[in-house]
């Protein structure tokens, strides 16, 4: 049978493929510490459950406009006023069935067959995939530890061609952490300027930042950045509403009207119970919204002490979302129970047989030398899944 080319050259997601592993473990009855989660684990705020319920005794359990009900529109546009220094109309507003929607429905309303989309490396997993869906060519900037992996001037210009339709900018990124500033920001809005570019700003991770760092959208950076930027943003990190599903997107009208219209046939609208929730979460109380940044920033601090106190790890700093990027590099060669290590795949593999941990291999991220691990669980848990990291490391290093 011949199937779709497009979708047999879609590359499965590693991080569901390890997460899924580790879940079946633990369902086995298999003491399995994960560090693979990219959701939080606290439940969802009593507030944003009670609305869902009081929704549905209302009777609003009906289809809704593709782009989402107007009160939800409108408190996303009062968000954006107050939180990122943006003016939105509603309908510049799309709401979606979580940000990866909203990303697949700007790549497929702004790209043609060919256009390059500037990516970032490391990059969160699915990027390349969607740009690839929408008949895109994801074009990769390498970034390093110099420019603390994130985009530089001189490394765009070496890139950019006549083909480049668009850049995406990921901060605070996954899975690195790293946040741009004000002044990077600006820098890429002009290049975006020179180069007549659309940025794709996804900023899901926004309030999941530590250090007394501050989030910029680059769409404020100026007039030119805002007309330009597709904004991304959602509900499921910050308000630990991944289940949920529900992102949204902030477009030029023009944009806009094309992501509504691709979104009308692909899934229609945002199911209808999660708009009401969303709309509690963006205008009630923030209390426990807040709880949950203090307590991943001591998570935070405390899974990278640990990692430290292993001795002979190095880690990419992360000011913002919730992951740490662990250097295996080292490790490259070493050889297990008649495995050998020779890529951050074999090694996440290796660590799940042997010590029953799971985390993310970098190679997901374009980062092959690294893995990636999360601190969206409870202290303890770190503290003994790091403790099994510690044990297996020790007994690479003792391996012939």
């Amino acid at each position: 049978m011949n199937l779709s080319k497009k979708a047999i050259g879609i590359n499965p997601s590693i991080t569901l493929s390890i997460t899924a592993k580790a879940k079946e473990l633990k369902e086995a009855g298999i003491d399995i510490v994960s560090f693979g989660a990219g959701e939080p684990d606290f439940n969802t705020p009593g507030n944003i459950i009670n609305a869902a319920i009081k929704a549905m005794r209302e009777g609003k359990t009906k289809y809704t406009q593709t782009s989402g009900v107007l009160e939800l529109r409108k408190a996303i546009c009062d968000k954006f006023k107050k939180d990122n220094e943006l003016e939105y109309n509603p309908n510049q507003i799309i709401v979606s069935t979580g940000a990866k929607q909203s990303l697949a429905n700007v790549f497929m309303a702004i790209l043609n067959p060919g256009d390059e989309v500037i990516i970032p490396v490391p990059y969160w997993v699915s990027y390349p995939e969607l740009v690839r869906i929408a008949d895109g060519k994801p074009v990769y900037v390498q970034t390093g530890e110099d420019c603390n992996y994130k985009y530089t001037i001189e490394a765009l210009e070496n890139i950019v061609t006549g083909k480049t339709k668009a850049i995406l900018l990921n901060s605070p990124n996954n899975p690195t952490g790293t946040i741009y500033s004000k002044e990077e920001l600006t820098e890429i809005a002009e290049f975006a300027k020179k180069y007549n570019l659309i940025i794709v700003s996804d900023e899901i991770y926004e309030k999941l930042i530590y250090d007394n760092k501050k989030h910029v959208s680059i769409a404020s950076i100026s007039e030119d950045a805002f007309k330009r930027t597709i904004v991304i943003n959602g509900l499921s990190k910050s308000y630990a509403m991944t289940g949920w599903r529900i992102g949204y997107a902030a477009a030029p009208l023009e944009i806009a009207k094309l992501m509504v219209s691709i979104q009308s046939h692909m899934t229609s609208n945002t199911n209808s119970i999660t708009q009401y929730a969303a709309i509690e979460a963006l205008t009630g109380t923030q209390e426990n919204i807040n709880s949950m940044i203090v307590e991943f920033e001591k998570r935070r601090n405390f899974m990278m002490k640990k990692i430290n106190d292993i001795g002979g790890l190095d880690i990419i700093k992360p000011n913002g979302a919730f992951y740490v990027m662990i250097n295996i590099e080292k490790f490259f060669n070493k050889e297990l129970n008649g495995k050998k290590i020779t890529s951050s795949l074999e090694f996440s593999e290796l660590l799940l047989d042997e010590e029953k941990v799971a985390v993310i291999p970098g190679a997901a991220f374009g980062l092959d030398n690294y893995i990636r691990v999360s601190y969206a669980t409870s202290i303890e848990l770190i503290e003994k899944g790091l403790d099994r990291l510690e044990v297996f490391l020790r007994k690479l290093s003792t391996a012939q």
